[in-house]
């Protein structure tokens, strides 16, 4: 597998590949990954990799080959290509020794990772399956930052080239598939592999959380939970904070954007920035807040559904998803029933949802209720990791090499 993002990284993509591929060591597999350093999502090196231009590591039963990149702390146009390359040239001209793969998995929208997949899989003549859980075209298009352009066009064209290449390809959800197609992708190619939740359910009693979070029982908590990018658009819950002093607001995490929140929320008593919790408390940390949100800018092509999602729904609490009406985070929020849909960038749709569901907190947990279902009905890891199981072992079948696809496109 060649994934960008790996343990120990616990948000984002990273739990979905670690996930898989431990899956696989498990089953006895000999399993290699090819990563980077961690760095997600505050998007600074974790300080045990520092110095570090290469490592290979035992996780998991999962042997995890790492090559050092650069880390942008601030994302503009060109840093992120500069991200991009850095990867691209150091796995490309230091690939990981391991005996010959069966197959190799790439973890997309890392562009570096998408094309030394498709690379390494065409050198063994073994089938390559790459695995879209969000495109870096589309988001580059819709970014907002310069450069955005031309690095949506530079993206895209990586994009083609690792998908021509693919035997099968998988996506996380069906609003994929339209962009996926239009990149050359025969649709008889495509298979739909959701991604599943990988938290567990709380465990501690929410007041008991609460307290120790130092949130008082009688004013209602609106959490956010994970990245701070600009795709998330998180100016609208300063704003929510600044237009209803009564609701607390808490950003827990790290991103990019972070300090330009800061910023925007100076002089907030009711908005409050935390550390991500650890994978341990995670799960109470979510439960403990009276709603969880999720937004995204009103520019934003929403064709990918958050990893928090899945994490949201297995808590019992409402959600309220502030992002465009058509995408795959609202058609995920209808199809559980666990959360309300506002319009993105909108602080008083906010607001006015959050206050429907402190007004009658027996609707509000009924609708919690219905996110811990979703998860045992369709998002389970055992579900999750079967599709992928399936995925890899039908590629394995066709005979088809990443050269023949390519050959094929």
């Amino acid at each position: 597998m060649v994934s960008t993002n790996y343990a120990p990284e616990h948000t984002g993509i990273g739990p979905y590949a670690t996930g898989l591929a431990e899956h696989w060591a498990a089953r006895g597999v000999d399993t290699h990954v090819l990563a980077g350093m961690p760095h997600y999502p505050s998007w600074r090196l974790d300080p045990a990799y520092r110095g570090r231009w290469r490592t290979t590591e035992t996780r998991g039963g999962v042997t995890v080959h790492r090559r050092r990149h650069t880390v942008p702390a601030r994302q503009t146009a060109l840093r992120r290509a500069l991200f991009e390359a850095s990867l691209l040239a150091h796995q490309s001209v230091a690939p990981p020794r391991t005996p010959r793969p069966d197959a190799v998995v790439a973890q997309m929208p890392s562009l570096a990772g998408a094309v030394v997949a498709a690379r390494l899989a065409r050198r063994h003549r073994v089938p390559f399956v790459p695995v879209v859980q969000d495109l870096m075209g589309a988001a580059a298009e819709q970014s907002g930052i310069s450069g955005g352009d031309r690095a949506a066009a530079v993206a895209g064209r990586a994009e083609r080239y690792a998908l021509g290449r693919a035997t099968l390809v998988g996506i996380i959800h069906d609003s994929f598939r339209p962009r996926v197609e239009a990149m050359g992708v025969d649709p008889a190619r495509i298979r739909l592999v959701p991604n599943w939740s990988h938290v567990a359910r709380p465990s501690a009693a929410r007041e008991a959380t609460r307290a120790r979070l130092g949130w008082a029982p009688d004013r209602q908590v609106l959490l956010h939970a994970g990245n701070m990018g600009l795709k998330q658009g998180l100016e609208v819950l300063v704003d929510a904070a600044r237009l209803d002093p009564s609701v607390d607001v808490v950003l827990m995490g790290d991103g990019n954007q972070r300090t330009a929140l800061e910023e925007r929320a100076a002089g907030l008593p009711n908005l409050h920035f935390t550390p991500a919790a650890d994978e341990a408390d995670f799960p109470d940390v979510l439960a403990a807040a009276d709603v969880l949100v999720v937004t995204q800018r009103a520019s934003v092509l929403d064709m990918s559904v958050p990893s928090k999602l899945t994490s949201y729904f297995a808590t019992g609490r409402p959600v309220i998803a502030s992002v465009a009406d058509r995408g795959g985070t609202a058609d995920e929020v209808r199809r559980a029933g666990a959360g309300v849909l506002v319009p993105p960038e909108d602080p008083r749709a906010l607001l006015d949802a959050a206050r429907e569901l402190a007004a009658d907190p027996g609707a509000a947990e009924e609708i919690g209720a219905r996110g811990p279902v979703y998860v045992d009905e369709h998002l389970s890891s055992a579900a999750g990791l079967g599709r992928l199981d399936d995925l890899l072992a039908e590629a394995l079948d066709s005979g088809t090499t990443a050269h023949e696809g390519a050959a094929r496109s």
